[in-house]
């Protein structure tokens, strides 16, 4: 039962971040999330055309 017992005293000790620090991770994982959105749709559209470019040269 020890390791049960470890296991609350970790999380009691652990710092939780406050509701601000909460909503700045948020905000900065939805930035990430819409930059590499972004990143990746215009990433395929390049690829896309490239490949069409070469089969249209056939």
């Amino acid at each position: 039962m020890k390791f049960i017992r470890d296991i609350f005293v970790l999380l009691k000790n652990t710092t939780w971040p406050t509701r601000k620090e909460r909503w700045k991770n948020f905000i900065s994982v939805i930035e990430y999330t819409a930059f590499f959105v972004v990143l990746i749709y215009f990433f395929d559209r390049v690829v896309a055309k490239g490949i069409l470019q070469i089969i249209d040269l056939f």
